[in-house]
């Protein structure tokens, strides 16, 4: 989906937002940030953040200037420490956004606390980073020629994985779809990619009129809007930050 539509989409999302307060209190960043990383259902919250977010931490270390290996070391050692101080004092309400907050706590462990990264080992052999998965771009995103700052990379991958989490609910739910096959076609729509088809052609394919294709498309898009929503707002502490983060993920993905 192009900035365009990602700017689009916060801005209509904006009048669900009173809608959207009263379940807020169960997003995972607020969870960690009202027990302060005390309670059982905040350190299960705080580990499925970390899981999830690590690309942007990997993606500055690297843009640091570090190797592949060492950048492993460092991002495994950095969440297995936040994960052992469990300490968010720093964490104001008002600027309570986990985005923020990793990565000034990030800088702030590269500048005094690299030699301690160093003895870690990858968080102490805790299997907690997915790394595997860097071998599939790791060698392209990290070219030293990109233009990209550590910090403007790392917001770009917060982007992109808070994008990817949304793309692979919609997938889950098209799935469990009676329509599954219609709304496979109807998420290629979404998305960038030159060789996505058509409505015109949706149509053809499903003996449709192009005005139900397009009905249809504007209920995916609501719900990808939705779920775009839900997202931004595991990783804030109120709903007043979610507008204020969509429009930071929308100039990320401009970058």
């Amino acid at each position: 989906m192009s900035a365009d539509d990602h700017e689009g989409s916060g801005s209509r999302l904006s009048s669900s937002s009173q809608n959207k307060a009263v379940a807020f209190t169960t997003t995972h960043w607020s969870v960690v940030l009202e027990a302060r990383g005390e309670s059982p259902a905040a350190q299960e919250a705080l580990e499925n953040l970390c899981r999830t977010y690590w690309r942007p931490i990997y993606s500055f270390v690297r843009r640091e200037g570090i190797g592949p290996e060492e950048a492993k070391d460092l991002t495994q050692g950095f969440f297995a420490l936040i994960l052992e101080r469990k300490d968010f004092q720093s964490v104001r309400q008002e600027k309570g956004r986990l985005r923020s907050f990793l990565l000034a706590s990030l800088k702030h462990f590269m500048a005094n606390e690299r030699r301690d990264a160093r003895t870690i080992k990858r968080g102490g052999g805790r299997t907690l980073i997915p790394f595997d998965e860097i071998a599939l771009d790791d060698s392209t995103e990290f070219d030293r020629s990109e233009m990209l700052s550590p910090d403007l990379l790392y917001d770009r991958r917060w982007a992109l994985t808070v994008l990817e989490r949304v793309f692979a609910r919609l997938g889950e739910e098209s799935q469990r779809s009676a329509n599954a096959p219609l709304l496979e076609r109807l998420n290629k729509l979404l998305s960038d990619e030159p060789d996505r088809p058509s409505q015109a052609e949706i149509a053809r394919e499903f003996g449709m009129t192009e005005n139900a294709v397009k009905q249809a498309f504007h209920r995916l898009r609501q719900r990808y809007r939705q779920l775009l929503r839900e997202e931004v707002a595991q990783t804030v502490a109120t709903p007043a930050e979610i507008e204020d983060e969509l429009r930071h993920l929308i100039a990320a993905l401009r970058s």
